[in-house]
């Protein structure tokens, strides 16, 4: 167990931790408030490292709950594959409509517009409930060259959007160089 060494200076008295003098005594020129009020530079730290985490929590929670966790912004996940010659983008926008969501295509890009709009009531014996949270959302999906845009096709079901954009398979640029056996060279000196 660490010992606690108590030093009476006037009517104030002062504790420290064994090793934690020389860090007081360092920092004491530079912040003479300790000085004054009895409190340690340490300490001084610490609770303003404690007031900081606090409003760090404070300002990320903002006293949302659960339901009210959609105030914050949103953004769908979208997952972009190839199969059988298509591009298929998929992206995720639970409980919304098809009159919600807005596909267009550009020459080389997908974008997937919308806004979501949510409404939570709760009705107890003594208090009344009512949330609403709205935001807009873009996204923006590069097309491979080649992609027919004017053949893509777009569908939602069950808060999953699924467009398909036929594409050309992509021919790699590279070319395969055969490896020939040669002669032992000798290693090059230092």
């Amino acid at each position: 167990m660490s010992e606690l060494r108590v030093e009476k200076q006037g009517s104030l008295a002062r504790r420290e931790t064994p090793g934690m003098s020389a860090f007081n005594d360092f920092f004491a020129p530079m912040l003479p408030v300790g000085r004054f009020f009895g409190v340690s530079p340490l300490a001084a730290f610490q609770t303003m490292r404690e007031l900081g985490d606090e409003m760090d929590r404070m300002f990320r929670t903002s006293g949302a709950t659960a339901e009210a966790a959609p105030l914050q912004a949103w953004t769908p996940v979208v997952d972009v594959q190839r199969c059988n010659g298509d591009v298929v983008i998929t992206a995720e926008l639970p409980g919304l409509k098809k009159e919600e969501v807005k596909v267009e295509m550009t020459d080389n890009a997908v974008v997937i517009e919308g806004e979501r709009r949510q409404e939570h009531k709760e009705d107890h014996k003594g208090f009344h409930r009512f949330e609403r949270s709205y935001g807009k959302f873009y996204r923006s999906i590069p097309l491979p060259e080649g992609a027919k845009t004017e053949k893509a096709k777009a569908e939602l079901t069950d808060g999953v959007l699924e467009i398909t954009v036929p594409a050309p398979e992509a021919k790699p640029a590279a070319r395969q160089i055969p490896v020939e056996s040669g002669a032992a060279k000798a290693p090059l000196a230092a």
